[in-house]
């Protein structure tokens, strides 16, 4: 429970970054539906913790890859889930607006790759010239696949066959010779013998220790700064009996649970600059919050 509590706040920390007070919804693009590693959303919405900070989310489910992390790249996409390393570097490199906000997974535990008993293929030994599935190019299992051929000293045709549901239908009519999938897709399957699992993620001791999945944010979306009404309404609560001097960069504490969000979004991310003032005859009580108002303080003469 704690996992989504603190994913819950970290996704109100963002939406801080990317949305102005008027927003109501943070639009996050998950890939791979049903996937064991991606339900935290889901989970959070059903338990209610988005809507303990002030947030109402709306998903998108995707093939992953290049379809997780275009979207937000575009901008009609808030914040990318689960998206592969190998990708996002990819489209760094390239001058794309994306920017990591935090891991996802690390090492490939999860992720198999199988074939039906009956096409002789034991391991990935047996695949040269056979068709091997991913999801999408970019994606982590197109580097733990990458990562796995390269031990095996093996030549297959590497094939992007979306997601898992998908990719079984093409693996048990013939179509391709392995696919991949995670938990819970094929285990059903497996467990009836109508396929076998010929290598594993965690095959890979290379990745054991690496971050193969992260999320991601809009770069140019996260360089705004705190939204101006939510300092705008903190000041509205001031007596007109004299000026109360405010920052030009406002440190005041907003009241409401979307503005604080976004208030604390702003100095973690260096947007609003920590200003500390601990005049005893100021109107200006000091905490380590930074300012905030105290409407009980009257002035001093």
């Amino acid at each position: 429970m704690r996992v989504y509590k603190t994913l819950a706040l970290l996704l109100a920390l963002l939406a801080a970054s990317t949305h102005d007070l008027a927003a109501e919804t943070l639009k996050v693009a998950v890939a791979q539906r049903g996937f064991w590693n991606s339900t935290f959303i889901d989970v959070g919405l059903k338990q209610g913790y988005f809507k303990e900070v002030g947030l109402d989310i709306e998903i998108l489910y995707t093939e992953g890859g290049a379809s997780t992390l275009t979207p937000v790249i575009a901008g009609s996409i808030d914040i990318a889930m689960t998206n592969g390393t190998l990708g996002v570097i990819a489209a760094y490199a390239k001058g794309m607006p994306v920017k990591i906000i935090s891991a996802e997974a690390t090492g490939a535990p999860d992720a198999f790759w199988y074939a039906r008993p009956e096409s002789g293929i034991k391991s990935l030994a047996d695949t040269a010239g056979k068709t091997v599935a991913f999801s999408s190019p970019g994606s982590s299992t197109n580097l733990i696949l990458l990562q796995l051929v390269n031990q095996a000293k093996v030549a297959p045709k590497l094939v992007a066959t979306g997601g898992a549901p998908g990719t079984l239908t093409q693996v048990m009519s013939g179509q391709i010779d392995v696919g991949w999938s995670v938990p819970p897709f094929v285990l059903q399957q497996l467990a009836e013998g109508r396929l076998a699992i010929i290598a594993r993620g965690s095959d890979v001791a290379a990745l054991a220790q690496q971050t193969i999945r992260v999320n991601v944010a809009n770069a140019n979306a996260l360089k705004t700064s705190a939204t101006p009404s939510c300092a705008t309404s903190r000041r509205s609560a001031a007596p007109s009996t004299g000026p109360i001097p405010i920052p030009a960069r406002s440190t005041i504490t907003p009241r409401s649970p979307r503005c604080r969000a976004r208030w604390r979004s702003a100095r973690a991310t260096s947007s609003i600059r920590r200003n500390r003032c601990s005049s005893p005859r100021s109107r200006v009580s000091t905490s380590r919050c930074g300012r905030r108002w105290s409407s009980n303080t009257s002035p001093r003469q």
